[in-house]
């Protein structure tokens, strides 16, 4: 069992070593994005409204709320908060994870409902060109019962401020696409 401690605190020691050491990326995680969102089940649509601010070299706080609104008079509402690490893996490529409270309040004609739970994200980001960003992340939600999915974006830079792209997720109880822009606070 000692040595089994001693081995573990000497990877942690080692893993923080290796992570002093990487190159920085130009990757910011201060920043506030809007997206507009299409539901592939029953028609909806709405929008989402992120940020997130780093607190340090690798810890980050992230936020989000999400409208949606049905063909079928449903609408619902999803605030997310939490944090997260990021890994700099590499001079423009980073690991991160995160780990948000979900709060999700629905209106329909029979009723209003509301449940909460949490949300787990894994992925990498990274910049294919010096200009062109992409990520890809796996996302596992517990809100009422549990959902994973997938999740593809990329961002074409038009300043070091500001970047507009699309993302695809699928794979969950319903696919998504989404356009959208951040403004980075650099």
């Amino acid at each position: 069992m000692r040595t089994s401690l001693l081995l573990l605190g000497l990877l942690a020691q080692g893993v923080a070593f290796a992570q002093t050491n990487q190159p920085q990326a130009d990757l910011s995680y201060n920043f506030a994005e809007l997206r507009f969102v299409d539901l592939d089940e029953n028609g909806g649509d709405g929008f989402q409204v992120n940020g997130s601010f780093e607190i340090d070299n690798n810890w980050i706080i992230v936020g989000g709320l999400s409208s949606y609104d049905f063909n079928n008079n449903v609408d619902t509402s999803i605030i997310e908060i939490g944090g997260g690490y990021v890994w700099h893996y590499a001079k423009d490529w980073d690991l991160l994870t995160t780990l948000r409270f979900v709060n999700a309040s629905t209106d329909t004609p029979g009723g209003d409902f509301d449940d909460s739970g949490i949300a787990f994200s894994a992925g990498a980001r990274g910049l294919l060109a010096p200009k062109f960003e992409v990520r890809g992340f796996v996302n596992y939600y517990n809100i009422d019962e549990s959902d994973v999915s997938l999740e593809l974006a990329g961002d074409y830079y038009f300043t070091r401020q500001f970047a507009a792209g699309a993302s695809v997720e699928f794979g969950g109880d319903m696919d998504s696409f989404s356009i959208g822009a951040r403004y980075y606070f650099r």
